[in-house]
């Protein structure tokens, strides 16, 4: 039953704060109540006027009478608050499961200044953000997902209490806008790109004595252990050798080169290896199916293939959509693979 009632609150929320960027905070969408402290501020106010009506006390009367105008008075302050309040999803962050991601929101105040807001989205909270008439400001609400993909919150809460705190208004901001969440980066295994960059010349099957191997000249990205380097003091040519069964081409990060593997996997393993090239700054292209990024160096490259590998096999949430993709599975106790995140952004 307690479900049913809230399923249809939902409902009615959503039908009445629609999904979107932009919102305009007016009677429609602004709802107000008592707080705990306003409930005992009414029922004290109670106890007075039946105290002043049993024992005929105008002085009990006039008091009850003030002290009952100043919370009408605090009721429509209080409303003001957030009556006219424009707020707009600026932009969604990117980052790691596990750790923050910011969603910055731009809020302008209507005809009078909103003072004390509270945004909030489950166990995140800002509290005391002033918005001055005229002067836009700025908020950063840091969320924290659990699982790749497009993180997009349910609802953000617009609170204020302000100015006795006996009463609460409240709003939701439901954005469209969602931020990117990339995999969960694990130390990937030894592994060969089957993609090749045709640009192997001169190859030889004989390598001082191996007979299951190819050389071929060193390319810029090439590990140093593959090098050659007895042949490197004997002749000065710098050679690498490719044994048989790796034939692709270092540069490249394949998605096909984890066989036998489940998709998520495949992914966290090459977010590793995108994060630990960045490192390096050496270059490097990302061969996923039905996409391809061509070799280079350099962090805007390295961010543009991790948000390919966030998004792969997803869909961009639209804006009719409930909850967005891959978010919002909480644990409150990280699992390994998001310490395994953390220790190799270290």
């Amino acid at each position: 039953m307690r479900s049913r009632i809230r399923k249809r609150w939902q409902r009615w929320i959503n039908h009445r704060i629609p999904r979107r960027d932009h919102q305009i905070l007016s009677q429609r969408n602004v709802f107000i109540l008592p707080t705990g402290a306003g409930v005992i501020f009414g029922l004290l106010l109670l106890i007075m006027l039946i105290t002043g009506i049993n024992y005929q006390n105008s002085l009990i009367y006039l008091l009850t009478f003030i002290l009952g105008a100043v919370f009408v008075a605090a009721m429509h302050q209080t409303h003001r608050n957030l009556a006219g309040l424009e707020l707009t999803v600026l932009s969604g962050g990117e980052g790691f499961p596990g750790d923050p991601i910011p969603f910055r929101i731009r809020a302008k105040a209507g005809g009078n200044d909103a003072l004390a807001l509270s945004l909030s989205c489950e166990d995140t909270r800002i509290d005391q953000q002033h918005v001055l008439k005229g002067e836009p400001a700025d908020l950063s609400l840091a969320l924290v997902p659990f699982e790749r993909g497009y993180f997009r919150p349910d609802r953000i809460r617009v609170e204020t209490r302000f100015p006795f705190g006996l009463l609460k208004a409240w709003s939701w901001l439901r954005p469209v806008s969602a931020g990117i969440v990339f995999p969960d980066p694990i130390p990937a295994p030894e592994s060969a790109s089957t993609v090749q960059d045709g640009e192997q010349t001169s190859q030889a099957r004989s390598i001082d004595g191996n007979d299951h191997a190819d050389i071929r000249p060193w390319r810029e990205g090439d590990l140093s252990q593959r090098v050659l380097w007895k042949r490197f003091a004997r002749t000065g040519e710098m050679v690498i050798a490719d044994w048989e069964g790796e034939q692709g081409s270092p540069q490249w990060l394949d998605y096909e080169a984890f066989r036998g593997v489940d998709q998520e996997l495949r992914l966290s393993y090459l977010a590793y290896q995108v994060l630990d090239r960045m490192k390096t700054n050496r270059p490097f292209g990302l061969n996923l199916p039905g996409q391809r990024i061509d070799p280079d160096e350099g962090r805007a490259h390295g961010t543009r293939c991790l948000k390919a590998l966030a998004v792969f096999g997803l869909e961009k949430p639209r804006e009719g959509e409930p909850l967005a993709f891959g978010t919002r599975t909480q644990d409150a106790s990280f699992g390994p693979g998001i310490r395994s995140a953390r220790e190799a952004r270290s």
